[in-house]
């Protein structure tokens, strides 16, 4: 409870010293947005999934490093970044092609076909414990809370959070560069720059060994 007490405090201070902040997405949680996603369809889902599997595979498991894997996911994660990728908050001009027929009854069952699947199988390493305390404690000092304040034990995700993603089992190498991209403001669809924050104030080989820890967390457990 006390590091979760800290965790919010932080992020509660790191959002006072930025007064001009604001929301980088349109999708905001209303009881009908979220009764949307709840009611997600998996089986038309997979019927409007047949242009994801190119780069994500037929099972959620991204084809190259660079590609997320996105079986298992949480549904209220990948339903906002679709949104945010059809209206231009999360810039990426193939995603952006491939979601701009979607409406939003789309994207509901997409999402939820998505998270039904397994998620990936963690990768064999080290226990990266170079990190473990900023994962599970965070870095008062450098105003980094802790991972799991937000992410869950192992991110493995956080049902009390809508839209966080599950970061168990993801690729080393997606993970570094999305941290990397909030760190360079490229990326700016995390609502009131909270991740743009903390990965500004991340090392390099904070960031690399953050993805290969994740990387070997088992989702599935």
């Amino acid at each position: 409870m006390i590091r979760l007490c800290l965790s919010v405090a932080v992020l509660g201070l790191m959002l006072t010293t930025r007064a001009l902040a604001a929301p980088s997405s349109s999708v905001a949680w209303t009881t009908e947005t979220v009764a949307l996603i709840r009611s997600g369809n998996p089986v038309t889902g997979k019927q409007l999934s047949y242009g994801c599997a190119g780069c994500h595979g037929t099972e959620g498991l991204g084809v190259s490093p660079a590609y997320p894997h996105i079986a298992g996911q949480d549904a209220f994660y990948l339903f906002k970044q679709l949104q945010d990728f059809k209206d231009g908050s999360r810039d990426n001009p193939q995603m952006t092609g491939i979601v701009a027929s979607l409406s939003e009854r789309d994207m509901a069952d997409i999402a939820a076909y998505y998270a039904a699947m397994q998620g990936a199988a963690p990768v064999r390493g080290s226990s990266h414990s170079a990190v473990v305390d900023l994962v599970s404690r965070g870095q008062g000092s450098r105003m980094i809370p802790a991972c799991s304040g937000c992410h869950g034990t192992g991110g493995k995700g956080n049902s009390g959070y809508y839209g966080m993603p599950v970061l168990a089992g993801q690729k080393a190498v997606y993970i570094s560069i999305a941290l990397r991209q909030y760190r360079a403001g490229d990326r700016a669809n995390d609502v009131y720059s909270v991740m743009r924050a903390i990965a500004e104030n991340l090392t390099d080989n904070e960031i690399t060994v953050l993805g290969k820890y994740y990387a070997t967390q088992d989702p599935r457990q």
